[in-house]
């Protein structure tokens, strides 16, 4: 029981990492479109200012808890994807150089090149975080051991890159439906028809990716047909995406934003329910039949002790962050008013 219940929490950090770091993310892969000069672009910089450095302790706490909970996932993953971890963790790297430095020098040339260095930075981010999910979904090749065998080339496969594709366009619709809630006038309208459109296009890639989970992962629907209940995750899933659009419709921009986050959140509990109790699957050849909640977990005792810590620190990093975005509720001001 209490390695499902780790099972979960490890899911809702990923999910809540996915849904509040991912409208950053939207926002910084949108910037140099959504932003025509350096004044709006200085203005969309301000509407995650606030909150993008907070978003991302739910990352950091979504790897202590492999740490603590799966340890042999955790050194499964990171030394296989050691070469990719490196590329993740200088792009975050550069994409918070790109917020911090860019008022540091008043000039247009300084400015522009560190809209680049966050745009840049935070499209690939959201690309790589999709290969990611998508090599998870599509098993990877594992030793007898459980210890990863491959290249970072083998996980640029075309199904893991379908998932780094649908993972920009949703991330981006995301961080343009958060765009129109912070933002008024031309940005906001730009804002609002940028969303639309990236509706359709993360709605087609994600029914291309279903479409392929069938292919690369048959026994993937094993767990709906046991428990009919998880079609409760895809259909909430199903009924968000609809939502989106009769919000965008209705120009109900809070709205729409909150069925984006309930689609991103949707789409990763509908994974989390069609993977357990696997964490991280074995590839077609693999000597090792992948590792699950159980062959990939720390001691009962520690993972009883550690739960009690982690909620704890939960509890605190959410009450922290429903405070910071009451007090920056409302439009960001233009930074030149």
């Amino acid at each position: 029981m209490i390695n499902t219940v780790w099972f979960i929490v490890l899911a809702f950090m990923l999910a809540g990492y996915a849904v509040l770091d991912g409208f950053d993310l939207g926002v910084g892969a949108l910037h140099l479109l959504l932003g025509r000069n350096t004044r709006e672009r200085g203005r969309l910089i301000d509407t995650i200012g606030p909150v993008w450095n907070g978003n991302e302790v739910w990352l950091l706490a979504a790897g202590g808890s492999m740490v603590v909970a799966f340890p042999h996932l955790y050194a499964a993953s990171f030394s296989g994807f050691y070469l990719a971890l490196m590329i993740v963790l200088w792009l975050l790297v550069l994409r918070g150089l790109g917020i911090e430095f860019r008022h540091q020098i008043d000039h247009d040339m300084w400015r522009h090149a560190w809209d680049v260095a966050f745009s840049l930075s935070s499209a690939l981010l959201a690309l790589l975080f999709g290969v990611a999910l998508g090599n998870v979904l599509r098993g990877v090749p594992l030793d007898e051991h459980g210890e990863f065998q491959g290249t970072f080339s083998l996980m640029l496969n075309w199904f893991a890159l379908l998932g780094g594709v649908l993972s920009v366009a949703l991330l981006s619709m995301h961080g343009a439906a958060w765009v129109v809630v912070k933002t008024d006038g031309p940005l906001q309208a730009r804002a609002r028809r940028f969303a639309g459109a990236l509706w359709w296009a993360a709605m087609a890639l994600l029914a291309a990716m279903i479409a392929a989970s069938f292919v690369v992962r048959p026994d993937f629907t094993a767990n709906f047909v046991q428990y009919p209940w998880l079609l409760l995750a895809p259909a909430i899933t199903a009924a968000a995406a609809i939502a989106i659009k009769y919000f965008q419709g209705r120009q109900d921009g809070g709205r729409a934003f909150a069925a984006s986050a309930t689609l991103i959140a949707g789409i990763l509990a509908s994974v989390a329910a069609g993977l357990y109790p696997r964490l991280l699957p074995a590839g077609p050849g693999s000597a090792h039949p992948g590792l699950d909640i159980y062959n990939a977990a720390s001691p009962e005792g520690s993972l009883r002790t550690a739960l009690a810590i982690y909620l704890w620190g939960l509890t605190l990093v959410a009450l922290y962050q429903v405070t910071v975005y009451r007090l920056w509720r409302g439009k960001a001001r233009d930074v030149y008013e």
